[in-house]
């Protein structure tokens, strides 16, 4: 509303300014004020005399129609589900579906993210009805190529490089393209994580061998399992009781002519946890996320109960037909000479599992640097007479860090360089001599067991504390105090809530 000076009969009105709107964004140096922009609407808004009907003019942007808001949600969701299915945290998950729908044009969503589904609303005023999409979460793999091909698809989204038609058509093929390389040659890495587990452990090349033959063996098992639809618990009891069986029988059977035949157990161990979801949980906690967080630990739980289950029925089988006992192997004190050893052992073990994932080439041999990294902190600390979870956890951070600060400027998904990472440096040995004093030592003590798990724990956290401390070296300082909620290991860069203009 625009008052100018009136002639009159004789009286002369005040003269008011006039309210210009505010000039585009180009043409400013800086921000407008929020005050002011939010009162040149207000006044400028129809009044009781002047209903906007007789104006013809509309309040604020137009709302987006249902087929619309309907297809960028689905878009959006289908999105945060290759990435709930992946691994990804609930807080990545949440920004990536933001950043999205404000890209493609709608007004302000909220979104749910629980272990199990994705719901997310838009909200379009006061006079139409908000529009609520739902995605169940069905199924998880480790497909970090089908990961990193989506998080490529987002930035391409949300710098506007792509349109919600041409985004819908590549996700299509994203979601629906083979894995990137035969399903033998994963097998054939599983085997590799275990044999370079062992070396690590300070296990030789025959029991390298061994656990290679072994933990390939197992991935086949489970494979033939799945096809069957046998829920995880029972194949990681599977998995746990023919490793241990395995290691007995290899015992008794003379092929190894070592004292310290059960490091293959520790490596079959290692490798039936290192798919779990425990960065994730721990993630999901730290940041707010409850629910999706107690579902992750109950899933972990769940598949730990299960190998847990297998090794000590293959324990008391043992003592039942009383066959030779394994000796227990005692954890390794690490040298200064053994740790070049420890550091090829976690280069190779970091790579074997990224192949094992699906993961590119690129992003292969950055979850090898960081596995180097994450290794040679922990055997140089151990070195240094540090226990092993003070050890582990600072290996972890570093990893996270990192991961945190090169993966995004790599092209390379930061969940993927963290949980390959930290796997070599899992409680596998530690898990193995937990559960023997239980099966097999009478009046078993828990406490090695409980090491464990705290060991598992200090990773995960530590592996979120990095990426969390790698922000301020990405972002900067003062935009991470704005912008930045918490520790982001998959989706856009950018912060999960936008100004909308």
């Amino acid at each position: 509303m625009k008052i100018n000076e009136r002639a009159g009969q004789g009286t002369t009105r005040r003269k008011w300014p006039i309210l210009e709107p505010p000039q585009p964004r180009s043409q400013q140096r800086y921000r407008p004020n929020l005050l002011r922009r939010r009162a040149w609407h207000i006044l400028e808004a129809p009044t009781a005399q002047q209903p906007a009907v007789e104006t013809g003019e509309a309040l604020g942007p137009k709302p987006p129609d249902d087929a619309t808001v309907n297809f960028v949600l689905d878009l959006a969701l289908r999105i945060g589900e290759v990435q709930m299915a992946s691994g990804a945290g609930a807080s990545d998950v949440t920004a990536t579906i933001i950043a999205l729908t404000a890209s493609l044009g709608l007004p302000h969503c909220e979104v749910d993210v629980i272990f199990t589904s994705i719901t997310a609303t838009c909200h379009r005023g006061t006079e139409l009805a908000p529009v609520t999409a739902l995605r169940v979460v069905r199924t998880r793999s480790l497909d970090y190529t089908r990961l990193t091909e989506a998080e490529a698809l987002v930035r391409k989204i949300t710098r506007g490089h792509m349109g919600a038609e041409e985004a819908h058509t590549e996700l299509n093929r994203i979601t629906s393209a083979p894995h990137p390389y035969p399903r033998w040659v994963a097998t054939i890495a599983w085997g590799g994580l275990a044999a370079f587990i062992t070396l690590l452990l300070g296990g030789k090349l025959d029991i390298a061998l061994v656990a290679f033959v072994i933990s390939s063996l197992i991935d086949r098992i489970g494979r033939l399992l799945n096809r069957y639809n046998l829920p995880f618990f029972f194949q990681q009891v599977v998995g746990g009781l023919f490793a241990t069986l395995s290691a007995m029988a290899v015992v008794s059977s003379d092929i190894l002519t070592t004292d310290r035949p059960t490091l293959v157990v520790a490596a079959a161990v290692t490798v039936l946890l290192s798919g779990l979801s425990t960065v994730s949980a721990v993630q999901d906690a730290i940041t707010g996320y409850n629910v999706t967080a107690a579902g992750r630990t109950t899933e972990v739980a769940m598949m730990s109960a299960g190998l847990i289950t297998g090794v000590v029925l293959a324990l008391k089988i043992a003592v039942m037909l009383e066959l030779p006992r394994t000796p227990l192997p005692e954890v390794p004190t690490s040298t200064l000479q053994q740790l070049p050893i420890v550091v090829i052992g976690g280069t190779g073990a970091a790579a074997c599992f990224a192949i094992a994932s699906y993961s590119t080439m690129r992003a292969m041999l950055v979850a090898a640097a960081a596995g180097s990294i994450g290794a040679f902190v922990y055997g140089g600390l151990m070195v240094l007479q540090l226990d092993a979870v003070s050890s582990s956890a600072i290996a972890a951070t570093l990893v996270g860090f990192c991961g945190g600060v090169l993966a995004r400027r790599l092209r390379v998904t930061p969940l993927v360089v963290a949980v390959s990472g930290i796997t070599p440096l899992l409680p596998g040995l530690s898990t193995y001599r937990g559960l023997y004093q239980l099966g097999v030592e009478p009046g078993g003590n828990i406490s090695t067991l409980i090491t464990a798990v705290t060991i598992g724990l200090a990773l995960a956290a530590g592996v979120v504390l990095g990426e969390y401390l790698a922000q301020p070296v990405r972002t900067g300082l003062g935009r991470l105090e704005r912008r930045l909620a918490g520790p982001r290991m998959a989706g856009p860069m950018e912060p999960s809530e936008r100004r909308l203009e």
